[in-house]
């Protein structure tokens, strides 16, 4: 067994969009678990858009990663040492164990993975945090009907793909918007969207003509991932009682700007009040008593191929801040993570 864990640290904040030097490459002894800890050897990290928020040492619903520190990740592997009695050696755990080959944590914090219901990474995607995220907005604030039409942003992405399902298989009309030609195929072929609209090169306006075309009896529903001219071009199609699930806002994450992020907020106030829109935030850590409840759902289904995921799997911790950022600007196609070992 290796003796040292390769790991990957804030080396310092970033200003605007992150650059190799927001990171660093750190090799450290393995650690040893202590009473009721349990070593894992990390087989898969994910990369969510959410991490890019920790960088930053501002208000938000968590604490930053301090700069030193181990960016923070969910990953699954092998467990490798066990001082806690529901882990063994051989078992699969899930764990916030960051960017990381290795990771001791107490047993109470992490989840048994069993490889033979699903491949361990889908514990990262569709039966992990971003699946869950999506069904618990879903299920807790869409309150959707048969012949409604939803809008859902990053149509590809984990979030996103499961959201465009989950309102297909209650009848309702989905379209996604997603980056490019390849995506937009993959929302109708791969994940049975109505149609998808690619959003590049547009702006808010040219975004809610494409919109208003591929939505004749406007949006019911907005499930918001993305911001930006997305996001202004929905506004104005928003039906009388229209829920919009805040989940996301990917466009402005690293200070980006563009007309929408300017709108009055007066202009969006009276949308609210004459559409009596409800405007819900999303955060999957006020759901967590439910997520036994998402797996007896959704578990079966993706069994039997009734809710289909795509992964994209990049090599290696140390590629992982080229991954991400690559993340950042939309480059992968599907549930992104980090095969580690």
């Amino acid at each position: 067994m290796t003796e040292t864990l390769k790991q990957i640290v804030l080396a310092e904040r970033p200003a605007g969009f992150p650059t190799d030097a927001n990171f660093r490459l750190e090799e450290q002894p393995l650690p040893t678990p202590g009473e009721g800890e349990v070593l894992v050897a990390v087989k898969y990290m994910s990369l969510d858009p959410y991490m890019r928020g920790r960088m930053d040492d501002g208000p938000s619903y968590a604490a930053p990663v301090p700069v030193g520190g181990r960016m923070e990740a969910g990953a699954v592997g092998e467990v490798i040492a066990s001082n806690h009695p529901k882990f063994a050696v051989g078992d699969h755990a899930f764990g916030m164990f960051g960017w990381t080959t290795h990771g001791v944590m107490s047993g109470d914090m992490l989840r048994k993975v069993n490889p033979d219901q699903a491949p361990i990474q889908t514990s990262l995607g569709v039966l992990g945090m971003p699946g869950f995220t999506a069904w618990a907005g879903m299920t807790a604030y869409s309150k959707m009907k048969a012949g409604e039409t939803l809008v859902v942003g990053a149509a590809t992405g984990p979030v996103g793909s499961m959201v465009g399902q989950l309102a297909k298989q209650a009848g309702l009309r989905v379209i996604g918007v997603a980056g490019g030609e390849e995506k937009c195929k993959m929302a109708t072929e791969t994940f049975g969207f109505d149609a998808c609209i690619d959003h590049r090169g547009k702006d808010a306006k040219a975004m809610r003509e494409a919109l208003k075309a591929e939505c004749p009896d406007g949006i019911d529903i907005y499930f918001e991932n993305v911001g930006g001219p997305t996001l202004g071009g929905v506004i104005p199609l928003l039906n009388l009682h229209a829920r919009v699930i805040v989940c996301g806002m990917i466009a402005w994450y690293s200070g980006e700007s563009d007309e929408t992020g300017s709108m009055p907020l007066q202009k969006l106030w009276r949308h609210a009040l004459v559409k009596r829109l409800t405007i819900q935030g999303l955060l999957q850590t006020d759901h967590v008593s439910r997520f036994g409840e998402f797996l007896k759902e959704v578990g079966p289904k993706v069994a039997a191929g009734e809710i289909a995921y795509v992964e994209d799997v990049a090599e290696g911790v140390e590629n992982a801040p080229e991954a991400f950022m690559g993340l950042l600007k939309g480059k992968n196609l599907g549930k992104l993570v980090v095969k580690v070992g």
